[in-house]
């Protein structure tokens, strides 16, 4: 059962004119191991960052977590967390850079009372966006979303925006 309030159940239906470029590290991973994969990754990427500046951050600061390529049989993705810039031109060493895809988007946004529930609210939301919003909605996914967070995500009462990649059915 989802109990989700009406804020939380209707997103808002957006279309982003220019990609969102980002650098960071990815991972495979699936729906068994995301929870795991992800603490893994967001670990690691900190710790990169700890030691390597990373050049054309975006200002205010801004960083995504990406979801693409899902294959319906193994029920696996790409999974990429990293920091939105203005530029691709300079990638450090290590980290990879990415283009998310102007295009149409559904925005749920996401609250958690504490940090280690963000996980759990997430997941949570997937769920009910993958098998109630999408289903009984004029829109079908492209494929791919991203977790946005910025300045909303810190301090009291935190929230971050899920970006669903939609069409028209």
């Amino acid at each position: 059962m989802f109990l989700l309030s009406e804020r939380e159940r209707e997103p808002k239906i957006v279309t982003i004119q220019n990609s969102i470029k980002f650098v960071g590290l990815s991972i495979k991973t699936d729906v068994k191991s995301i929870y795991k994969d992800a603490g893994k990754l967001g670990k690691e990427y900190t710790h990169y960052k700890e030691t390597n500046k990373i050049p054309n951050l975006k200002e205010p600061w801004a960083f995504v977590a990406y979801s693409k390529d899902f294959n319906e049989e193994t029920k696996s993705w790409e999974y990429i967390m990293g920091d939105v810039v203005t530029s691709l031109d300079s990638i450090p060493a290590g980290l990879n850079g990415y283009d998310i895809p102007s295009g149409m988007y559904a925005i749920f946004t996401i609250r958690a009372k504490f940090k280690f529930l963000w996980g759990l609210e997430i997941g949570r939301m997937k769920r009910y966006i993958f098998s109630i919003w999408l289903p009984e909605s004029i829109y079908k996914s492209k494929g791919y979303e991203f977790e946005y967070h910025d300045e909303k995500s810190t301090g009291k009462n935190p929230s971050i925006d899920l970006y669903v990649a939609i069409e028209e059915k």
